[in-house]
């Protein structure tokens, strides 16, 4: 009986052994066609992959490309149809090129991982199943859209964005209206698409509604904004430039559902300020020949608004003054430095490494003439050194001022008249000069106003900052006290009515500072005179001479280096109340 049990023991087992090895078959089997399977399509791309409507399966990469590029045929052109219209585009002008070597990488990859143990289950899954990969292509964007632009310019309608317009002291709000545009995005996906799979019939260009226009509601808000910002104004200044923001800049940049509008503030700094405040890094040029600079540059860094801060600085003080009295706002415009190769000191050793000061006039309104003699006066000046412990004499810098060198006639003060002569307009020249020469901390030796006031010094500028010049009894005289030379640089500025006077030498830690000009003693100009004369027609009036306010004009200049005053001095100008005088023809009328 034991042997018996023994034996049938040894039978289960045997046959629990067979079934092992039975069931161990198909998963050999199986092992053997995977690999089988892989030793086939080493390098090759995998069953039932396609490439648009071109079988791939079974083929290396090199003959895939082979049968993509004899295959594939680019028609000339595509319809495209929009509202009624067709417009052929043809590829060639959007370069159109199949990226074949893409495309097959793309079909090789298919089932094909970085996991191995991922790709021995999903490789075979590529013999139930079918898929087609896109064929790659390339166009030139930006060709393909203006070519959408110009067919936008035939079939699109623009919307009529919102708008507040100031006229005739009201503040009128244009809502907008809705428009029609070409959607890029979308036609460039429709495009691709039929590309991809050889698909060369007409196509739909899709359009997108645009509406901006403002509700009742967002009207009356946005008016009533803009009101708060009426006969206000913000001033944007970057070095001797000014922008002046009225009425309708500041209601550009309102928005009724964002509140400010930042694509317009960012069009109108690109527009208005950049091209005059972003410039390139400037290397230092320094050329001296017979005791004069004839050619001078100074270093200057290259400069790029900050357009973000800019932007947000602005916002603040619209803000501001939407919501205060305030009438008016100054803003530094923000910018970006980039340092130049060659810096001023570089250039020369005679201690001209810095611009010490400078200073500013306008000549609004001034005759041809007068204009031609700034200029001329001012080229005078234009690279005069001065060394250490010298003063300068505008006089004898500038040299005579007649019609023999070169000055037209222009009106000058003359005996107690204001009549032509030659060289009316030096004292623009020499007044500019003053004021640069207190913006540097320099002593002025010898300085006289004018008889009486004159409008053209008081453009951006209060009374008592002028100086005149009469040779050779009145001159202007700068004393240079630095340490090394200073050299005077001039801008002239005819079309923008602007004199400009840098002058650049060694800081010597010197600050200057002048009080605010006070201004008493203010007499009416006496009666109009009018005087006859037979030269002119009866009944014919010319007025000769125009009347100014007398005043007095006083302010007090310092200078102080480490804490210590250097130099102090008052500077006052007596300003005779000035007559109008007309000529009143006593003449034969011809």
């Amino acid at each position: 009986m034991k042997i018996l049990v023994t034996f049938l023991e040894k039978l289960k087992i045997k046959k629990r052994r067979n079934l092992f090895l039975l069931g161990l078959t198909p998963l050999f089997l199986i092992g053997i066609g995977i690999t089988i399977f892989d030793i086939y399509y080493y390098n090759r791309i995998l069953p039932g992959v396609y490439a648009s409507n071109l079988l791939l399966a079974g083929k290396t990469r090199v003959e895939a490309e082979a049968l993509l590029k004899n295959q594939i045929k680019t028609p000339g052109t595509i319809t495209l149809l929009a509202k009624g219209k067709k417009f052929d585009l043809s590829l060639n002008d959007i370069d159109l090129s199949y990226d074949i070597q893409s495309t097959v990488n793309s079909a090789y990859h298919l089932y094909r991982s970085e996991n191995i143990i991922s790709d021995i289950f999903n490789k075979p899954i590529s013999l139930f199943t079918i898929k087609s990969v896109p064929i790659v292509t390339t166009t030139d964007e930006g060709k393909l859209n203006e070519y959408l632009q110009v067919i936008s310019s035939q079939v699109a309608t623009e919307p009529v964005h919102p708008s507040v317009i100031y006229s005739g002291n009201e503040v009128n709000v244009e809502k907008g209206s809705a428009g029609e545009n070409i959607d890029n995005k979308e036609f460039r996906k429709n495009l691709e698409q039929q590309l991809a799979s050889e698909d060369y019939s007409d196509i739909h260009i899709p359009f997108r509604t645009i509406d901006p226009a403002l509700s009742e509601e967002e009207s009356e808000s946005l008016k009533k904004r803009a009101e708060t910002l009426v006969e206000k104004r913000i001033t944007l200044q970057h070095e001797y430039d000014l922008f002046s923001l009225k009425e309708n800049e500041l209601f550009s940049f309102l928005d009724a559902r964002e509140n400010f509008n930042e694509e317009n503030i960012f069009r109108y700094v690109e527009k208005e300020i950049s091209p005059r405040v972003n410039r390139e890094p400037q290397n230092a040029v320094f050329r001296f020949e017979g005791g004069k600079v004839i050619e001078f540059l100074p270093g200057k860094d290259g400069i790029t608004i900050d357009r973000q801060l800019l932007k947000d600085q602005l916002i603040d003080k619209l803000a501001s003054l939407e919501t205060s009295d305030e009438k008016t706002s100054t803003l530094i415009v923000p910018v970006q430095t980039d340092p130049p190769k060659v810096t001023t000191d570089q250039v020369n050793n005679l201690g001209i490494n810095e611009l010490l000061g400078s200073g500013i006039s306008k000549f609004k309104g001034s005759i041809p003439g007068r204009v031609f003699n700034i200029g001329h006066a001012s080229s005078k000046l234009n690279g005069v050194l001065v060394a250490p412990g010298e003063t300068l004499s505008f006089n004898q810098a500038v040299g005579e001022v007649s019609s023999l060198t070169g000055y037209k006639q222009a009106y000058v003060i003359k005996d107690g008249r204001t009549v032509l002569g030659d060289g009316g307009g030096v004292c623009q020249v020499s007044t500019t000069l003053f004021r640069a020469a207190l913006a540097a901390g320099l002593p002025i030796n010898e300085r006289r106003a004018h008889s009486y006031r004159v409008g053209y010094y008081e453009q951006n500028s209060p009374p008592g900052l002028d100086a005149t010049v009469y040779s050779p009894t009145t001159d202007l005289k700068i004393k240079n006290d630095t340490p090394g030379h200073i050299l005077v640089q001039t801008i002239f500025k005819p079309f923008e009515s602007t004199l400009i006077f840098e002058i650049y030498g060694t800081n010597d830690g010197r600050i200057a500072t002048t009080t605010k000009p006070v201004v008493t003693s203010v007499t009416a100009p006496p009666e109009d005179l009018y005087v006859d004369d037979p030269t002119l027609p009866t009944g014919v009036v010319k007025q000769v001479d125009y009347k100014a306010w007398g005043a007095k004009a006083v302010f007090d200049y310092k200078v102080e280096r480490d804490g210590v005053t250097t130099y102090e001095k008052r500077f006052v100008s007596n300003y005779r109340p000035w007559q109008a005088v007309y000529l009143k023809g006593t003449g034969v009328q011809q």
